[in-house]
């Protein structure tokens, strides 16, 4: 959920190519290579190395490896804050990268459905392009189909934020970034940190946190694409899901909810027990290319961090535990993936190859009173907090 914090109440200082709610990191082990000892600078904190990884609007552009007491590693560039791996161990001792990335920021910078990174000003979709706030009409680009999508041409995911690793028990980097007043369309400069934390029990936690100067709509998550087993020859059909939700927003053709807050009892969309996820859905409603592209509304109390979703693999016994503040989730299942984007050893990203899980308000928001408002207003602190936890089923 968006957590917002009033100032005066509580005096708390909180420091498309694809239409697809959509990432492409290499899920491969031999794709990923380690920065080479000329290009990698130690930073200070401990269990954080920065390299070089290029330059671009001007600005240079680092990658940063966490890596845990177990080895266990997470990279992430300060380009468009993205994670471009999350290398674990599987039950039979190999290591290998559950998101889908890439090895050079070269491959990011051509319009890209969102690999791994963080989305904003508003992640998933706003209807036609536009809301009306406080009697203004505010008009945002309509870059998937007749909608905005993503925080628009130039969002989060497309910009070099600032970073600066943080002195915690655990390796740990923010990201700043100022998202100007009218940037996108959006009103208001929007200042944004985001922090990566790794712990030794394999859990990447994020946390957002953002001020404005004039009411806006603020919605930011994660867009990484996961493959639990590693390899993008697999689907992720086979992945057995779980979520914590009675109820989902169902959607027009163009992806955008109708307002209704429906059952998923009897339907392909009830996830409350685990099913393996090809198991249904062929029988998923919609336009093409058909499958997942949905928001589940959490059982949870918003604000609250709670387990909200369970992935697991059967032959690598991974599983992956989603936790979070927020109040929605968007399963993607890779739908509009179609082979054109390859992997740094040149294997095709096909339909199902990865999926997304992102933490989030409800799509078209700022549309919609009856959902949860996405809407920070001046003197108010926006937090939001998602965990990603990783264990291993014997």
């Amino acid at each position: 959920m968006k957590k917002i914090v009033v100032n005066s109440a509580l005096g708390i200082l909180m420091a498309g190519v694809f239409t697809s709610c959509g990432n492409g990191n290499n899920n491969e082990s031999s794709d990923s290579k380690e920065a080479s000892d000329s290009s990698a600078t130690k930073v200070s904190t401990a269990g954080i190395q920065q390299s070089d990884w290029g330059e671009t609007d001007g600005k240079k552009v680092f990658l940063y490896t966490l890596t845990n007491k177990k080895g266990v590693q997470v990279k992430i560039t300060n380009y468009g804050g993205t994670v471009t791996s999350f290398v674990t161990p599987t039950k039979s001792g190999a290591s290998t990268s559950i998101v889908v990335g890439f090895e050079d920021l070269s491959a990011y910078l051509p319009r890209l459905p969102y690999f791994g990174a963080t989305v904003g000003r508003y992640g998933n979709r706003i209807a036609k392009g536009k809301f009306t706030l406080d009697g203004k009409t505010y008009k945002l680009a309509t870059n998937n189909g007749p909608n905005a999508l993503h925080g628009g041409l130039k969002g989060f995911d497309k910009v070099v934020w600032d970073a600066a690793p943080l002195d915690n028990a655990n390796p740990s980097l923010t990201l700043h970034y100022v998202s100007k007043d009218g940037e996108e369309g959006y009103p208001g400069n929007l200042k944004v940190s985001v922090s990566f934390t790794l712990s030794d029990d394999d859990e990447l936690t994020i946390d957002y946190n953002a001020e404005t100067d004039k009411a806006t709509p603020v919605n930011l998550t994660n867009h990484s694409y996961w493959n639990l087993t590693g390899d993008l020859k697999n689907t992720i059909l086979n992945h057995t899901l779980k979520i914590d939700a009675d109820k989902y927003t169902p959607v027009d053709t163009t992806l955008i909810p109708t307002g209704e807050l429906a059952p998923v009892k009897g339907t392909p969309f009830d996830f409350t027990e685990p099913h393996v996820i090809g198991e249904r859905i062929s029988s998923v409603p919609g336009a093409a290319p058909g499958g997942y592209d949905h928001n589940w509304v959490l059982n949870h109390k918003m604000g609250t961090m709670d387990k909200v979703a369970e992935l697991s693999e059967p032959t690598t016994g991974r599983k992956l535990e989603v936790y979070t503040t927020e109040p929605g989730l968007q399963f993607y299942s890779g739908n509009f993936l179609d082979g054109t984007i390859k992997t740094s050893l040149g294997t095709p990203i096909q339909k199902h190859a990865a999926l997304c899980l992102e933490t989030q308000h409800f799509p078209d928001s700022p549309n919609r009173p009856n959902f949860p408002s996405t809407i920070l207003k001046p003197g108010e602190k926006y937090h939001t907090t998602t965990k990603y936890k990783v264990t291993l089923e014997k």
